[in-house]
């Protein structure tokens, strides 16, 4: 690889980013980083042989920047990058809810908008990273950001217009199935289980079932019936989900975060 890469505000997800660019052929040399705390600077070197450096120089140096601050400090970011940022850098954001619009106005007219909604799975290689092109972006950009994102899980391209929808499906996805394993692992401790047992028994299951919603081809809702015998313990189990309005809940849920991405888009912090 030729092209250098900086990641700005470089945290959990961009150091995931930069190992996995690591282990599909990057050479850390190409790989530029930077960081609020210099000690987090210095980590990252010494852990993964890249280079720290400023804000600035990441801008003046790098063919890609990859910025990973949080969303209500991306203004600040831009301010600083925009005077040194040539209108042919790629610039890959990966903040939720702020538009691709939000960085074409700030920077050299006709500058490259990847827009990218990733996951904290990124930490494990199996990340859910969805991507969409602003408006001077082309099927290069987009290939680039698939080739740099595919390191770390799986890539989707949808319109931009879909994004706060994804975030609230993917984005945010992993939290709900961490919050249903805590409320099954208290299930399983009333029902009389340790809890190391109980949570090694919903964790395995967790993992079985999602194998096999990746790679039966069954709609889930087979995969459940074959589950749900006749008048047996599952059924009972359904039943109880839906008079509790379970599924009423996560769709309420998932509309909640969709219309905060969207009020993050516009501004909104409160």
């Amino acid at each position: 690889m030729s092209q250098k890469v900086a990641v700005l505000g470089t945290g959990k997800i961009g150091e995931a980013l930069l190992s996995g660019m690591i282990r599909a052929g990057w050479a850390p040399d190409d790989l530029l980083v930077t960081a609020r705390r210099p000690e987090r600077a210095e980590e990252l070197r010494a852990r993964h042989g890249v280079t720290p450096v400023t804000n600035t120089e990441a801008a003046k140096t790098a063919d890609t920047l990859i910025l990973t601050v949080k969303p209500q400090d991306m203004g600040a970011l831009l301010d600083e990058l925009a005077p040194h940022v040539p209108a042919d850098r790629l610039i890959i954001s990966g903040a939720a809810g702020i538009p691709t619009s939000f960085f074409e106005e700030r920077l050299a007219a006709g500058t490259p908008v990847v827009r990218v909604m990733t996951n904290t799975p990124a930490l494990v290689d199996e990340a859910m990273s969805v991507i969409s092109a602003g408006s001077h972006a082309t099927e290069q950009h987009l290939a680039h950001a698939e080739e740099i994102f595919g390191g770390v899980g799986k890539t989707l391209r949808v319109p931009e217009s879909q994004q706060d929808a994804c975030t609230a499906l993917s984005g945010s996805g992993p939290a709900y199935f961490f919050y249903l394993v805590e409320a099954m692992t208290d299930a399983g401790i009333l029902l009389g289980l340790p809890r190391d047992k109980a949570h090694e028994l919903i964790v395995q299951s967790a993992i079985g079932a999602a194998v096999m919603l990746r790679d039966s081809g069954e709609h889930p809702v087979k995969l459940r019936e074959n589950v749900t015998s006749p008048a047996g313990t599952t059924i009972n189990a359904i039943r109880e989900l839906e008079n509790h309005g379970v599924r009423a809940a996560l769709i309420a849920a998932l509309e909640a975060a969709r219309d905060r991405s969207r009020q993050l888009a516009s501004g909104k912090k409160d």
